[in-house]
């Protein structure tokens, strides 16, 4: 084992504590107030310039060191999601309906851990911008923070993040350069028709039969119209129609979710979707009204940074617990609008795989953090801050 981790392990009790804490008062997008006091009230004891309010509950701690001209930024997320959580140990949710299902809580003692050893025993010459983000399930914390002018008030040269993955080793890390994480777009479709008495058909225009026609026709998009070595996902996850079944409705309403790897392909998904709903909303003679909200752009990792970011994992843990350009994920995550402002990474690191607790997937009640990853986290993060703000 490194000394960096053996110092890092020697400390973690603390941080491990602090992540229990968390996780048993979790709080949900841009009402982080309580996690956001207690990580500016460390960050403040450290020696941090403290800087709050972006994005509403959003902490930066800034610590500048030496003559060095470099501006690093470390980003972890602080918010959890509504989901009633199922784990019994003591430290379980307290407020009902509400769980760190995804290890924000843990992401968030991780980048503590690395600032209270990096403000102590850290050697570096630059600017480091820790930067502590609401709202990351959904609801856009990053971009929020960036538009209250977090990079302007905050310059960075870089910015990096590290997410936990269930299924993978605890403690080992995958590091991908370019495309990482799917857009993920939000689409409803209202169709409105003319209602009637479901024994009398030909007097109404059936907006039940124009759904179900949509829902199919939506399938060939995938398998007809992108390319098949690009990945894209259309889901239809909502229909609603109907109160009873001998009244034909007036209204129907179609909710999916729409994912891309690539920024061209988020383009023809939304063209071909708009341009079915409509065809075939038309052709039974009922109205489409389409309300495509865009969420979060594809993560696109940057080359030289996610180089830099394999090399500190491997110098770190050992080249065996470190996978070069794994797969990517249609998943999302909001780390991407920070991506296109500024070169960076986003990394992962394993919570544990087989019959391993930390095996259990993310937003699922039974999820928890692998407590081991606190003292690897963050001693990540110190190597990678010592490294890229070298003295």
């Amino acid at each position: 084992m490194s000394t960096l981790l053996e110092a890092l392990y020697a400390q973690a009790d603390e941080f491990v504590a602090i992540r229990r804490d968390i996780h048993s008062e979790p709080e949900l997008a841009f009402a982080e107030f309580r996690t956001a006091d207690l990580v500016a009230a460390r960050l403040e004891s450290w020696g941090y310039a403290v800087h709050r309010g972006l994005g509403g509950t959003g902490v930066v701690g800034q610590l500048r060191r030496g003559d060095g001209s470099k501006r690093l930024g470390i980003r972890a997320d602080m918010d959890a999601l509504p989901i009633v959580e199922a784990n019994t140990f003591g430290y379980a949710s307290k407020r009902r309906g509400v769980m760190h299902a995804c290890g924000h809580d843990g992401h968030t003692a991780m980048l503590l851990a690395a600032a209270k050893y990096l403000s102590q025993s850290g050697r570096f010459s630059g600017t480091l911008n820790l930067i502590f983000q609401p709202a990351e399930e959904g609801k856009g914390g990053a971009k929020r923070m960036m538009d209250e002018g977090l990079f302007t008030r905050f310059p960075c040269d870089a910015v990096f993040a590290m997410h936990n993955a269930p299924g993978i080793p605890q403690g080992h890390f995958t590091v991908r350069e370019g495309p990482t994480m799917a857009s993920a777009d939000n689409v409803t479709i209202t169709l409105t028709g003319v209602g009637g008495h479901g024994a009398m058909p030909h007097r109404a225009n059936d907006c039940v039969v124009a759904a179900a026609s949509i829902v199919m026709a939506l399938q060939t998009v995938v398998s007809r119209n992108v390319d098949p070595q690009q990945t894209a996902v259309v889901t239809v996850g909502v229909l609603h129609a109907g109160t009873a079944n001998n009244v034909i409705p007036q209204r129907a309403t179609l909710e999916l979710s729409v994912r891309a790897l690539d920024r061209g392909v988020r383009a023809l998904l939304e063209t071909r979707i708009r341009a079915i709903a409509q065809a075939q909303a038309e052709s039974y003679g009922v109205r489409a009204d389409i309300n495509y909200q865009h969420g979060y752009p594809v993560l696109v990792n940057s080359a030289r940074e996610s180089e830099f970011a394999c090399t500190v994992a491997r110098d770190l843990v050992g080249t065996d617990r470190v996978v070069w350009n794994a797969p990517p994920l249609t998943a999302s995550e909001d780390f991407a609008f920070m991506l296109e402002a500024v070169p960076g990474s986003y990394l992962y690191i394993g919570n544990g795989d087989g019959a391993s607790p930390g095996a259990c997937m993310v937003h699922n009640p039974s999820y928890n953090f692998n407590d081991d990853n606190v003292a690897v986290g963050s001693a990540y993060w110190v190597a990678l801050a010592q490294r890229y703000l070298a003295e």
